[in-house]
């Protein structure tokens, strides 16, 4: 094992020992650093059961499920060598300070009381423009200036490893390098024997990475393993300009491709290097459509002609991705203040990246995709209650959005390719393979989904003013009412997208998604010239509220509240489903239920939040879980007073936290504990959203 890259070093320990940074607007689990897509999406650990605090030296960044994505930096101030990312041991430099934003991760780092470190890390967000989005890259930027007022002979110095290109530490990894024609140097990196379509612990197994800079006469380069490389940078400052063609696995000798910039003499102004990480790939996803099964192509193809070109855009562009992701940060937290104060835009500008990072624009420039992997619970593709979570944080950005990521599914039923009556869960088992359900087999949530579909069909028409897309879709939509209409009022024994708590009849929030979609679709029928059917849904629906309130309120309980199923009064879970009667503007639940709601949360709070339901407990201690995209939906719709209970909570628990992972959804409300194995890095978090979409109005 090779001390240079697994070492702690008795200097690391010490450096980390003194080093106190602070962290902006909160320490969250885990931070994110290059999160822009279902595979590029590298992440620093931060919780207190591993990891080390939040600090970017001495902590190696990894992949959403917690492997290893070698990614290390170093720095030569006047003959001394630090670390300032990764652990490859020796001397870390002190982290001072970190503040992320909705699209960047900012680090302060002093080397010594020499110079001063910035490093940005921005993984754009473009929801308007789908050229900028569809590029599934990230940068790096360095800025170095002095500290004590003297000049500093300064040489950077940053790598990535093979590790990047496989989950398959064994696999055979494969290296170019070169230089664009727009003058970028980039390292190549991918698995020797591509695996289209297939992915190991996650990580897909085709495609190739590019780790690339501005190519000067400063800049030197070399490939070979971690401690050749990072050898000859700390003994020179510079690297031989050279490549070991010695292909092999992963693990052998641990292949990294450095580059090595001499910046100089850098006093108090600035001195400042650009890197750029990200994955290319020309087929993205398998697609059995109506036409057959076919690949579809990444949307960028569109734009550019080969991956070079798209680097070359990509990394040229940074001045411009700057300002429009910075546009997007000031209009986020300008938002996100004035719908629920500071405590709320810790919440909603740590979910952004993730939620994006979850999707894929595909297909051509006049048939475009947005496909979505639902992240560690169980891969499926644009599952319709992932998807319904995550919607409000695309209708907060651009509607279109939610239009794409439902257009495939839309395309699989009306097409026939789908048997049963109610409305299908996912399109496809496990990402990047959008084959479909052929068989009726899917995961059935016919209640939830029928519901979800009805809701967001509704929602996006009103938000984009498109009324042609009911129309188009009504017949489908119609179908999905009509289970609606035979099940809602009373439930039969099934599962809803809480799915891990197993099937139960009668369950009264569930009653109360689908009785909503029956009124969502009488508007729907009002909206596209159906007067007759609208008028019948509407009365169906208005009848079955009136009931739902005598079926699913314990009234004499102290203080009433609703259930979680039909007559178990002792019971009580989150009417999350509440929030689309508010967002669709329908008016069909009484206010009453809303206060009532509101004043009884404030009785059943833990430290953390309020748990999910009182089903059963989750885990051997009784610890309660609870779904923080389901409180957000549920604290947009409550009292003041008890929305800002929910967003505080919330807040607390991402600053305290003890997990260690990219964001997850479902905690403990008690310890700020993580009960699961998964749950984590998934894009329903962008129901952070849902207050901001209600101020927003639709």
């Amino acid at each position: 094992m090779n001390l240079l890259r697994f070492g702690l070093l008795f200097t690391s320990l010490v450096s980390l020992a003194v080093a106190e940074s602070s962290f902006s607007p909160a320490r969250p689990p885990a931070l994110p650093l290059a999160v822009k897509s279902p595979y590029v999406s590298a992440w620093l650990t931060a919780g207190s059961d591993g990891g080390n605090g939040g600090y970017l030296p001495g902590e190696w960044p990894s992949f959403w499920p917690g492997q290893v994505l070698g990614w290390t930096g170093l720095i030569r101030v006047d003959g001394a060598v630090y670390t300032w990312m990764g652990n490859p041991g020796g001397t870390l430099v002190n982290q001072t300070a970190y503040e992320y934003t909705s699209t960047k991760s900012v680090f302060t780092l002093h080397v010594g009381n020499a110079v001063q470190m910035n490093v940005t890390f921005l993984s754009p967000i473009t929801p308007n423009d789908f050229k900028r989005q569809s590029l599934p890259f990230s940068y790096v930027h360095v800025d170095v200036a002095s500290l004590d007022g003297k000049s500093h002979d300064v040489q950077l110095y940053s790598d990535i490893s093979a590790e990047w290109v496989s989950g398959d530490r064994n696999a055979v990894a494969q290296w170019d390098y070169g230089v664009t024609d727009g003058g970028i140097a980039y390292h190549k990196v991918y698995r020797q024997t591509q695996l289209l379509f297939s992915e190991n612990r996650d990580q897909a197994e085709w495609g190739s990475w590019y780790w690339a800079t501005n190519n000067a006469d400063n800049l030197t380069y070399q490939s070979g393993s971690d401690s050749t490389v990072r050898g000859a940078f700390s003994k020179n400052g510079t690297l031989g300009d050279s490549e070991d063609k010695n292909y092999r696995a992963i693990s052998s000798e641990w292949p990294v491709f450095g580059f090595a910039i001499n910046l100089g003499s850098v006093g108090s102004s600035s001195a400042s290097a650009l890197f750029t990480i990200g994955l290319a790939q020309n087929d993205a996803i398998q697609y059995s459509g109506p036409s057959g099964t076919n690949a579809v192509p990444s949307l960028w193809k569109s734009y550019y002609n080969n991956d070079l070109d798209a680097l070359d855009f990509f990394h040229g562009d940074y001045s411009e991705s700057v300002s429009l992701s910075g546009d997007l940060d000031e209009q986020i937290a300008k938002d996100s203040v004035a719908a629920a104060g500071q405590d709320y835009l810790i919440i909603t500008s740590l979910t952004v990246r993730q939620s994006f990072a979850a999707t894929q624009l595909c297909g051509t420039q006049d048939n475009v995709y947005l496909f979505m992997k639902e992240i560690s619970s169980n891969g499926n593709m644009n599952t319709v209650d992932v998807v319904f979570p995550a919607h409000p944080i695309f209708l907060y950005t651009n509607p279109e959005l939610l239009r794409l990521v439902l257009k495939p599914y839309y395309e699989l039923q009306e097409s026939g390719l789908y048997p049963n009556s109610y409305a299908m869960h996912d399109i496809g088992s496990h990402y990047p393979n959008a084959t479909g359900h052929p068989d009726g087999n899917d995961e059935a949530m016919p209640l939830e989904e029928c519901g979800n579909m009805v809701i967001m069909a509704l929602a996006y028409a009103l938000k984009s003013k498109n009324t042609n897309y009911l129309e188009q879709h009504y017949d489908k939509l119609q179908q999905w009412t009509t289970y609606l209409v035979d099940d809602a009022i009373y439930p039969a024994n099934q599962i809803s997208t809480d799915d891990f708590a197993g099937a139960l009849a009668n369950q009264t929030n569930l009653a109360l998604k689908g009785i909503i979609g029956i009124e969502a679709m009488s508007v729907i029928g009002n909206m596209t010239d159906h007067d007759d059917q609208a008028a019948n849904n509407s009365r169906i629906a208005h009848d079955y509220i009136d009931r739902w309130q005598t079926l699913g309120i314990a009234h004499d309980a102290n203080p009433p509240h609703t259930t979680l199923s039909y007559g178990s009064n002792d019971s009580h879970g989150l009417l999350y489903n509440l929030f689309a009667d508010k967002e669709l503007g329908l008016n069909l639940v009484p206010q009453s239920v809303y206060d009532m709601q509101s004043a009884f949360y404030l009785t059943v709070e833990e430290k953390y939040g309020v748990p999910l339901d009182t089903r059963h407990p989750y885990t051997k201690s009784k610890q309660n879980p609870f779904f923080c995209d389901w409180e957000l939906f549920t604290a947009a719709v409550a009292s003041t007073e008890t929305r800002d209970m929910f967003v505080k909570k919330l807040a607390t628990w991402i600053n305290e936290t003890p997990t260690n992972l990219a964001l997850t959804d479902l905690y403990n409300t008690t310890n700020g504990d993580y009960p699961h194995i998964t749950f984590i890095a998934r894009p329903v978090m962008g129901g952070a959203f849902s207050l901001l979409l209600l101020d927003q109005g639709i």
